[in-house]
């Protein structure tokens, strides 16, 4: 899989440009017509994560490669996509029309009584497909255009209005029902691999005795990713040749020793930083896994 793809490479790679307050506001935001993103020339989509949030409105058909599932569009189609998941989409209409618009999570961050992940179009193993009907199209296509027109203003409280556009966007969205048209993609298994593999990395480096790492088992990341711990497990075993459960193991073990190495954090710490519940647990595991107990490993 691709590198989580930046703002900064978004713009490159589709304007060749970067607006001048990108640097700046940590809450960026800027929405498009999608035509004018997509056509013979424009730059593939490549399967990755991205590092902002991204609303898109496409009429067309097309598909979307979203996490373990694809999503086959034809009617008009209002997704919704979390940094945290990779996905890409593939144009199968020669003209397809509609918008985006994509921002930082500190552009809600002080109008949300939750936090942005928290809500169910955006929430990791949800659904972020809404299929619109001819008169709801015209109302989320509104929403769009006047975004269009207030970000191409000189009014001085433009984002004010720009977020109350796309907070209308995911409040229109939460009241229907998200479309069940969800295809297995034939490479299903890597993708709920690279899934997988993205949310026990984001849960590390651990940088202070109070962060704690709390998805420890498959059956953790499949009530994440919304599937059967029986198909996660399959799907990473067949991908990687190893288990889920191996995968894990492995990630705890490396940032154990780091954390052994380079902090002064005393084991009690330690062990409740990667989850366990006593340190008698964190020495058993990790000796168990390098035939060292932890004050042993420290010491060498």
């Amino acid at each position: 899989m691709e590198k989580t793809e930046t703002l900064e490479a978004f713009y490159k790679k589709k304007f060749n440009w970067l607006p001048d307050n990108l640097q700046r506001d940590i809450g960026h935001f800027n929405v498009f017509r999608l035509e004018d993103c997509v056509g013979p020339n424009a730059v593939p989509i490549q399967y990755s994560r991205r590092d902002f949030y991204k609303v898109t409105l496409i009429r067309g058909e097309s598909m979307y490669h979203y996490a373990d599932k694809s999503i086959r569009t034809s009617e008009p189609t209002l997704m919704f996509f979390n940094p945290a998941i990779p996905y890409t989409f593939e144009t199968l209409s020669e003209q397809p029309t509609g918008y985006f618009c994509i921002f930082k999570e500190a552009f809600f961050t002080e109008k949300l009584r939750v936090t942005i992940n928290e809500l169910p179009l955006f929430a990791i193993g949800g659904k972020p497909a809404y299929t619109l009907t001819e008169t709801q199209d015209k109302h989320v296509s509104q929403l769009f255009e006047k975004m269009l027109e207030e970000i191409a203003s000189e009014y001085q409280f433009k984002y004010d209005l720009l977020r109350d556009y796309t907070s209308e966007l995911v409040h229109y969205a939460l009241k229907m029902q998200p479309s069940e048209t969800l295809y297995q993609h034939v490479d299903a298994k890597s993708r709920i691999t690279a899934v997988f593999t993205e949310l026990l990395e984001r849960q590390f480096p651990i940088e202070s005795p109070s962060q704690r790492f709390k998805l420890r088992s498959a059956s953790d990341f499949a009530r994440n990713l919304s599937v059967h711990v029986n198909h996660l497990n399959r799907s990473i075993r067949e991908t990687t040749g190893k288990t889920t459960t191996d995968h894990i193991t492995e990630r705890m073990v490396s940032e154990a020793k780091a954390l052994l190495k380079h902090t002064n954090w005393n084991i009690s710490e330690i062990s409740y930083s990667l989850g366990f519940d006593e340190p008698a647990h964190f020495n058993y595991f990790f000796k168990k896994q390098t035939q060292l107990t932890p004050s042993s490993f420290r010491n060498v």
